[in-house]
């Protein structure tokens, strides 16, 4: 039903977006890293002129938009697939919030309220791989509660870690909540044994993700987790006139960025890609050193659009105030019945994924792959069953007794 219903209403939006607009352009980031993949099979030129390798953006979004262009070529309808497939994963994440709620204890009804809810809500269409990110972490969740509640085995451990890689390769600002995830299973268990099957389970993870560490090594001549481009986005948030969204007016005109300066570009080019954005996180440093106040009042304005949405726009941000508030009452009342490792799988998300994008200019897209613990927190806050369940009941259980 919720997977239905955000199907119907995302397949609604797409029908007002411009024909052109869907046709692959290398005036964006990840169409143009696709591009070169599908044509030259180069990783490589994110930015408004040729620079040669990059690592700007992780790598599962472009390969799979790069899949499309060979398919499809640089074409209309390259663009409309590449646009269903991430309405589908959009979608997906909230047809999985019933199974999700029942898995973590909060009831599957509670998922179907918060999923229905999310139908309507304000969402980006086209994302860089938020979508596929929430996707896998929504599974990734589940099989991390199955895990403390269980006795894990090597080879179930392997393949969690893996996942985890491959979720890196989607969105890396996951690495703190895999990080928070292992830190509170050895922290919660003293077992030697329990200590011992966190090893398989960051092996898996590693492995994974080595193959792109050597590629960026040999590339880039470098060593670094997925993505070569935080001393960029440091800078693009912190500097003089910077504004907490990126959607003010200043980053339109003032965005000293490569893809939109051509100066930029050139420098980068000549430079080398992380050289160049080391020097500017360095830079960003010292305005930060220099600036102290402005900075925290920066990072507090960007706290605050994380969880309070759009502030310059007052009814969207009031939406994203009411879900925040509906998730923290879900939590209040549903928390206590719960045990502490699904409270864990929960919180620890939303205390460890955000804080990088405290420190860059906001963008809507980037709580996506997290909102959806909110959905279904703010679900629990309306749709409270009279008790919640530390075990797993059978959805079908529930369908016959409400029968």
């Amino acid at each position: 039903m919720a997977f239905g219903a955000a199907l119907a209403v995302r397949l609604f939006f797409l029908t007002l977006v411009p024909d052109a607009a869907f046709r692959p352009d290398s005036d964006w980031e990840l169409d143009a890293i696709a591009i070169s993949l599908a044509t030259r099979g180069e990783f490589a030129d994110p930015y408004v002129v040729p620079t040669g390798p990059t690592a700007h953006l992780p790598p599962l979004p472009p390969l799979v938009m790069a899949a499309v262009i060979r398919l499809f070529g640089i074409t209309v309808a390259a663009g409309i697939v590449a646009w269903l497939t991430g309405t589908l994963a959009q979608s997906a994440i909230w047809g999985m919030l019933p199974w999700i709620g029942e898995r973590i204890g909060l009831g599957w009804r509670a998922g179907l309220v918060g999923a229905l809810a999310a139908v309507p809500f304000p969402q980006w269409l086209l994302s860089h791989g938020e979508d596929i990110a929430a996707v896998m972490f929504g599974a990734l969740v589940v099989a991390v509660v199955r895990r403390w509640e269980s006795h894990p085995r090597p080879g179930a451990s392997l393949l969690l870690g893996a996942g985890f890689g491959l979720l890196f390769h989607a969105q890396p600002a996951f690495l703190p909540v895999f990080l928070g995830y292992l830190g509170f299973e050895l922290w919660r268990k003293t077992d030697r044994r329990r200590w011992r099957s966190a090893g398989p389970v960051v092996l898996g993870a590693v492995v994974v993700c080595l193959p792109w560490g050597i590629r960026n090594y040999g590339a880039l001549d470098a060593v670094f987790f997925v993505r070569s481009n935080f001393g960029l986005e440091l800078r693009m948030g912190n500097h003089d006139g910077a504004t907490a969204s990126i959607e003010t007016p200043h980053f339109q005109v003032d965005p000293r960025h490569p893809r939109a300066l051509e100066s930029e570009a050139v420098k980068l080019r000549e430079m080398g890609e992380v050289p160049y954005t080391r020097e500017a996180g360095l830079e960003a440093r010292a305005w930060i050193a220099e600036h102290p106040g402005r900075f925290a009042t920066l990072t507090a304005e960007r706290f605050a659009y994380f969880w309070l949405g759009p502030l310059d726009r007052p009814p969207v941000a009031l939406l994203f105030a009411a879900l925040t508030g509906l998730a923290i009452l879900g939590a209040a009342r549903a928390f206590p019945a719960l045990p502490r490792q699904r409270i864990a799988a929960l919180v620890i998300p939303l205390i460890a994924y955000p804080p990088v994008y405290y420190l860059v200019p906001w963008q809507q897209r980037y709580r996506f792959p997290v909102e959806w613990i909110l959905f279904l927190l703010a679900g629990a806050a309306v749709a409270s069953e009279g008790r919640w369940r530390t075990e797993s009941e059978p959805m079908e259980a529930h369908l016959v007794e409400s029968t």
